[in-house]
């Protein structure tokens, strides 16, 4: 994975399966405001809530005002648990932190009915280590960490299948540990919460660690052992985006906001900052909504 320049003119477009795409950096945003734009003129002002503010963020809230004269607020979260049930209970407007498949998930297990606006990028999960060098060094017995959250726990889970370091005793849309037959694996796996996927690295033999964390802990993408592959159609429900309440998915203030990460100077901070680890995806509206409907589908039927 070569580092993409800075210079907005030297970001380079690819495409895949009608996408169009983009090398770009990984984060996780939210926005709100009880006083925003409602697309009919109103007010012009939009707090984004943040879960890890770093510099692409930033980037956003300035470009916001230069070309539409929005104020951005960026209001922090600390953790993923947080964005969503602000956004239910009206104390965001936007939050832009998770893909397609957390916000299914959240949606199934919470009753409501949040959606997206736009996608930013998909990120691949990859698998670190300090103690091993390769997928092929690691030994039997040794122990894995992964998120211990349901969404990013099953994709890390595919991710340690694939390297074939472990079995899965039947494929599943989102894998638990249950699920893991230790007798035919390699490896042994241990959950823990997302942020701490950085600091067990220091006493297990890998973790599959998501780029928020990674990034803050200043691992090297490069030096990944494996991860998943961001243009397989499998992995759509992993491309990130900007929530909303339903009732606000026509709110044009809002979908100015969305867009704004494929402005160019937001992608070439996005650049710097992911070292060439994601890829900037737009899909439609109506992708958006296939791909969600049919992943929260797929977990309501899983708990028939």
């Amino acid at each position: 994975m070569s580092h993409i320049p800075s210079s907005a003119s030297a970001l380079t477009r690819r495409s895949f399966g009608g996408l169009s795409l983009a090398a770009v950096g990984a984060f996780a945003l939210t926005a709100c405001n009880s006083q925003a734009d409602d697309g009919k003129g109103g007010g012009n002002t939009v707090r984004v809530g943040v879960v890890n503010e770093n510099e692409v963020h930033r980037k956003l809230v300035e470009v916001a005002k230069q070309k539409h004269g929005i104020e951005v607020k960026l209001v922090a979260f600390t953790d993923y648990t947080q964005p969503n049930p602000a956004l239910t209970n009206n104390d965001v407007d936007l939050n832009w932190f998770q893909h397609i498949a957390y916000l299914a998930d959240y949606n199934e297990a919470s009753g409501e009915d949040l959606t997206m606006i736009g996608t930013t990028e998909i990120i691949p999960l990859p698998l670190y280590s300090k103690k091993r060098q390769s997928v092929e060094e690691f030994e039997k017995g040794d122990t894995v960490a992964v998120p211990n959250d349901t969404v990013n726990q099953g994709r890390a889970l595919n991710v340690l299948a694939n390297a074939g370091l472990i079995t899965l005793k039947s494929e599943s849309l989102r894998p638990e540990i249950r699920d893991v037959d230790e007798a035919a694996s390699t490896v042994k796996v241990q959950a823990v919460s997302a942020e701490q996927t950085v600091n067990a690295l220091e006493s297990v033999a890998g973790a599959v660690i998501n780029n928020t964390y990674s990034a803050d802990a200043g691992l090297d993408p490069k030096t990944a052992l494996t991860e998943d592959d961001p243009k397989d159609e499998a992995a759509r429900p992993f491309v990130n985006g900007f929530a909303v309440r339903t009732k606000d998915k026509d709110n044009e203030t809002y979908k100015k906001v969305a867009a704004l990460y494929h402005d160019e100077a937001v992608l070439a901070e996005s650049a710097k900052l992911s070292k060439d680890t994601s890829v900037a995806v737009e899909l439609s509206e109506k992708e958006i909504k296939d791909v969600l409907t049919k992943y929260q589908d797929a977990i309501a039927a899983e708990g028939n």
